[in-house]
């Protein structure tokens, strides 16, 4: 599969995290507004046979990528910090990504620190970073209120048209996110992903898009080979994946559950039935799994496509799959 690198910029507030397996969910119906049902069901073929056309990475700040979810004892760790602050080293510099893995939390750096030279490479030269700009973390989350008239009363009232709040994360000025698509170009070639992306973008992605929620810009799209370590052994994850039932060494793998309850986009939601998906198990982005990297760059399996995941559209997918990066992992502790 072809390795593509996308550079996002952020044009509103976002109400939906820029996972992986939504953003392929999101492709997935852009791909059906613009190219077809017919094309998408061609891409389609084969997906829960580990054969994906598409997997698709989470967003992560540009130049950064996450730090596996190691217990802290595979790890050297770095001098003076205390313990939380030692927790909230979350980002590893890509440029450190050749030295060895029980060095990366020691050239991790937190939230705090990565939104404080983002913004420092924005500011023009000699001004002073406002308090708004010089931010502790890479976002702001503030409650917006809602409302819904009630056209009989022309007022709000009970149950439906109570007013409510909805929580919007506005990310800093001058952050980018990249992330990376494993591309089948037989099935969905490089410039129709990039138009259907932009789509994705344009109109918003995520439950609040009609409200003009989750919206980005593409600033960059091109052919990249992910990164990786030499003498690799293992595989760290860069979305959320489906690692049940395919062998992996137990000993050595790590991750962290979550339940995904997933919910259809676009015109599903108004179809009869439910628009939400039976719930998903998954391993979270930045899991370490002991297994040789694969040729194909991705570990997992494809979810649904049999009724199983949804009584509204019984051909309803899930990606499971997850773009990796080939890492050396060689823990000197066992636990």
């Amino acid at each position: 599969m072809q390795s593509v690198c996308v550079t996002l910029t952020p044009l509103s507030a976002f109400a939906t995290p820029l996972k992986g397996d939504t953003l392929f969910g999101q492709l997935c119906w852009s791909i059906h507004n613009r190219l077809g049902e017919a094309h998408l069901n061609r891409c389609l073929e084969g997906y829960a046979n580990n054969q994906p056309f598409a997997v698709i990475s989470d967003a992560f700040p540009e130049g950064y990528l996450p730090l596996p979810k190691l217990p802290s004892c595979f790890y050297s760790l770095p001098e003076g910090d205390d313990r939380k602050a030692i927790k909230k080293l979350a980002w590893l510099p890509e440029a450190e990504l050749q030295k060895p893995l029980n060095e990366w939390l020691c050239h991790a750096v937190d939230a705090k620190t990565l939104a404080s030279s983002i913004t420092e490479s924005v500011a023009p030269v000699g001004a002073k970073l406002s308090s708004r700009l010089n931010t502790a973390s890479l976002s702001e989350k503030h409650q917006q209120p809602h409302n819904t008239i009630n056209r009989q009363t022309n007022t709000t009232g009970e149950g439906g048209f109570a007013p409510y709040s909805i929580e919007q994360e506005w990310f800093i000025p001058g952050l980018r996110w990249t992330l990376y698509i494993l591309l089948d170009t037989a099935r969905l070639g490089v410039e129709d992903c990039k138009k259907c992306l932009a789509d994705i973008g344009a109109f918003g992605f995520g439950k609040d898009a009609s409200i003009g929620m989750d919206k980005f810009q593409i600033q960059d799209f091109q052919e990249q080979l992910l990164p990786a370590q030499s003498d690799a052994n293992a595989c760290l994850t860069l979305a959320p994946c489906a690692p049940q039932g395919l062998g992996f060494g137990s000993r050595n793998s790590f991750y962290q559950l979550f339940t995904r309850f997933g919910r259809h986009g676009d015109i599903a939601v108004h179809q009869e039935g439910k628009p939400f998906k039976n719930p998903v198990l998954l391993a979270q982005t930045a899991a370490v799994f002991a297994t040789n990297p694969p040729k194909s760059g991705f570990i997992g399996q494809g979810i649904g496509g049999n009724g199983e995941l949804s009584k509204t559209l019984k051909t309803t997918v899930h990606q499971g799959y997850a773009p990796v990066i080939a890492i050396n992992f060689n823990p000197k502790v066992s636990i």
